[in-house]
């Protein structure tokens, strides 16, 4: 390699990267353990190998952001090739992002115990990085040149189309990959990698030192800085209770991004009546933690008793009042209407009753969000009127699960990424997107190949993890759906399960983001596992970026 000569090439094309070099690509030091020798904010290191490299002020700054790290205390290793799994490291702290522990692993060969774990995952949540072969990651073998560009391109979230001004660039452009060639016109257009004497080097290891200059020069365009650096608002995140007790729901907010908090509190009775399960402990905690309060009114999926209820202007007046007192008399912020089942000829009483709680509550400084299903024309669904109901009140709450169901005769998802985007398409065609929160499941199903309409049931997310790492169970990536499919075998039946996990629901984060709606809504809080937080806020995140 040509360094000398390839430094002076970069230098002439823009003054903004004069640090960058030949190959440079992000890079990632760790020890051996994955243990940083230099943390965030350390002294200024003293690495001896580093004093005539032309990367040291890049490895300098970066040591001291806890970006890269020192391989032993006082070396760098400049000339050393950077492994995959140490990109995936480096690229997780770059962008400000968090180790995710997937409770399914994405590849075969990686171990959940591995220093790099969590940083691989992270980026294959998001779709930066991919495996090398079937279900294999490959997390030792050295990033090539190409891979690198690659990964680049999708860390910064920029479009690459093929061009054939690729092969008047290099003289080995024949050599690049079909599917890497993209990704190397679009590095060279920005000008973050270049190669020397006229040839790219695809299948070259890219050393500590060129990453480093490269890590250096992303944070160096202060555009891009800027967007890695600025404080997030993930607007509302709201979460429902169910089956646990107040510590434990509160325990379960803390461990989350939730802000919104949804008890289960009022229920209508059918003396037409408004039960009240107010907690204390709950309102107080809410308070002192800064978390909206948005107790569920709910109609237990009682058709005939909701259609006494709504048919009778009397009655709607009188659950209003009801409501109303409970939401002066406990300082709420809001109601969340959760009814189900509800008759057609209904549509208007319903209507009706949401108009005069919203008009109520906006008097108590209160607001009113209203849970609906995907609006498919069926007769779940066709006593919301999805239009008025979303100029009346003040949210819209997407319930987009349940795409097959318990008792449906052919299993599958219940949200794949498909179904999800379409349900949440057709809403924002009814529905403005600052009024439209996207509920997301916390559950998924198990079904029976042989009886899926009689034999399925609800497990939760650490129930399915369970499963797959059963032995003899298998697992393959939809990438269609976006999900993986768990098959396995329990009391010799065959069984399979659409698994709803980090990696999943990530990819349906990253496409609600896109749509520029009022937040996120999880049914059910503690049917989830640990690394699923981390999962979707690191998708909130990454997908805010505009690079």
């Amino acid at each position: 390699m040509n360094i000398v000569n390839d430094n002076r090439a970069i230098q002439a094309f823009h003054p903004l990267w004069k640090m960058v070099l030949c190959g440079a690509i992000l890079l990632s030091s760790v020890v051996g353990n994955g243990s940083a020798v230099h943390a965030a904010g350390s002294q200024q290191p003293t690495f001896h190998d580093t004093r005539t490299s032309y990367a040291r002020e890049a490895i300098t700054r970066l040591v001291k952001k806890g970006i890269v790290a020192g391989t032993t205390e006082h070396t760098f290793e400049p000339k050393k090739a950077v492994t995959r799994a140490e990109f995936a490291s480096f690229a997780v702290r770059l962008l400000g992002l968090k180790p995710v522990s997937n409770n399914i692993k994405p590849f075969a060969d990686l171990s959940a115990n591995a220093w790099y774990y969590g940083n691989v995952a992270a980026m294959t949540n998001l779709s930066i990085i991919e495996g090398k072969g079937q279900n294999q990651f490959q997390p030792n073998a050295s990033i090539t040149r190409e891979e690198a560009a690659a990964l680049l391109v999708r860390m910064l979230k920029q479009h690459s189309v093929a061009s054939n001004t690729i092969y008047n660039t290099y003289a080995d452009a024949a050599d690049i990959s079909s599917w890497a060639l993209p990704y190397v016109q679009k590095v060279h257009q920005l000008g973050l990698m270049r190669g020397s004497n006229g040839m790219f080097r695809p299948a070259d290891q890219v050393t500590r030192e060129e990453a480093a200059v490269m890590l250096d020069a992303v944070l160096q365009n202060y555009s891009w800085a800027a967007q890695i650096q600025r404080r997030q608002d993930h607007g509302i995140q709201l979460g429902w209770q169910y089956n646990s007790s107040t510590a434990e729901f509160i325990n379960q907010v803390e461990q989350s991004p939730v802000n919104t908090v949804v008890p289960r509190w009022f229920f209508l009775n059918k003396d037409m009546n408004v039960s009240d399960h107010a907690n204390a402990t709950l309102i107080s905690w809410a308070s002192v933690s800064g978390r909206a309060l948005w107790p569920m009114l709910g109609n237990r999926s009682n058709k005939e008793m909701t259609h006494q209820m709504l048919s009778s202007s009397a009655n709607r007046e009188a659950v209003v009042s009801q409501v109303s007192a409970f939401v002066k008399k406990y300082k709420l912020g809001g109601i969340n209407v959760d009814f189900e089942n509800v008759d057609p000829v209904d549509r208007e009483g319903f209507t009706a009753f949401v108009t005069s709680l919203t008009r109520s509550l906006h008097g108590l400084g209160a607001v009113v969000s209203v849970d609906v299903s995907p609006n498919l024309g069926s007769d779940w669904t066709a006593a919301f009127d999805y239009v008025k109901l979303g100029e009346i009140s003040d949210y819209m709450v997407l319930m987009s699960y349940e795409e097959h169901w318990n008792g449906d005769p052919k299993p599958g998802s219940v949200a794949s990424l498909p179904w999800v985007e379409r349900a949440l398409t057709k809403m924002l065609s009814e529905v403005e997107g600052a009024k439209t929160i996207l509920a997301l499941p916390l559950y998924t199903r198990d079904w029976s190949t042989v009886n899926p309409a009689g034999a399925s049931r609800d497990i939760t997310l650490g129930e399915q993890g369970v499963r797959a790492a059963a032995s003899g169970s298998l697992r393959h990536w939809d990438s269609r759906l976006n999900q993986y499919i768990i098959n396995y075998m329990s009391s010799s039946v065959a069984r399979e399960i659409w698994a709803e996990e980090s990696r999943s629901l990530s990819a349906k984060v990253l496409m609600s983001g896109q749509q520029n709606i009022a937040g996120l809504a999880y049914w059910y809080m503690g049917g989830e596992t640990a690394d699923v937080w981390d999962a979707i806020t690191n998708a909130m995140r990454f997908e805010s970026y505009r690079f």
